[in-house]
């Protein structure tokens, strides 16, 4: 019996996301992609009350402990694509965006890359955090989590995956790249994700908070003390959903530190 290879492995760190996950699953599937796919949901609560509401069968679902980090890793360790997309259950894909990221790594010498951000309010404010963002991420070379991180698997491993710190460890993860001196490729074609989180905290709030939590980060201060800082107000608070009514689909357990 022969197995098709799978190009890109799509993992998605989830936590009380009970609303939101299966609009964002259709959204991957209805890509026009080339390659082939799997995409991997690792819910981070207990009990699993995410993936439970997962209604596509191909998605394949992991309970780890809790934190972003340790979450992309159990979803990584499970993944046989030769490519990682880390994507946040509140960000969408841009149409051809998976054809866009098989292009880019056909480079062998592209070790990863990020795409452009977008925000899905319509204020004026958003423009402007959007065309700050990009600014940053080209000058630094370290994108942010909502721009759609992809990375070979072998790469991922070898850098030392995410450390499983309870913030940043996507901004740490490209300082290791950049230190490496990994060739990182931006994609010109943005993703976009929810402006939920500026709406929640308030927008000139949540904006100086990332900003001193990344100058302080930078400083050296640990991460562990920054995520005192960094709490979203009703983030994370997805719907009640009848568990009854769905049947979960496959579901591994991956407990591992």
């Amino acid at each position: 019996m022969t197995h098709m290879k799978t190009d890109i492995s799509i993992i998605i760190p989830v936590l009380n996301e009970q609303e939101g996950i299966n609009q964002a699953i259709e959204n991957i599937y209805q890509q026009d992609f080339s390659g082939t796919l799997e995409v991997i949901v690792v819910d981070g609560g207990k009990n699993g009350s995410t993936i439970c509401c997962v209604k596509n069968k191909d998605v394949i679902t992991v309970v780890s402990p809790p934190g972003r980090g340790r979450q992309m890793n159990s979803g990584a360790r499970m993944a046989s694509g030769n490519i990682l997309l880390f994507l946040h259950c509140d960000t969408s894909l841009p149409e051809g965006g998976l054809n866009a990221v098989q292009t880019v790594m056909e480079n062998l010498s592209v070790k990863a890359g990020a795409f452009d951000l977008s925000i899905d309010g319509r204020d004026f404010f958003y423009r402007m955090v959007e065309k700050t963002a990009s600014l940053r991420s080209r000058i630094t070379r370290i994108p942010y989590g909502d721009q759609a991180v992809f990375i070979r698997k072998n790469y991922f491993f070898d850098i030392g995956q995410y450390r499983e710190i309870p913030i940043m460890e996507d901004v740490d993860l490209m300082v290791r790249i950049k230190q490496d001196k990994g060739r990182l490729k931006f994609i010109n074609i943005r993703t976009s994700t929810s402006s939920r989180r500026w709406e929640q905290e308030g927008r000139i709030y949540g904006t100086l908070r990332n900003w001193a939590i990344l100058t302080l980060f930078f400083l050296g201060v640990k991460p562990e003390k920054l995520a005192g800082v960094y709490k979203i107000k009703g983030s994370n608070k997805g719907g009640l959903t009848d568990l009854k009514s769905v049947n979960p689909p496959k579901i591994k357990i991956d407990s591992s530190d």
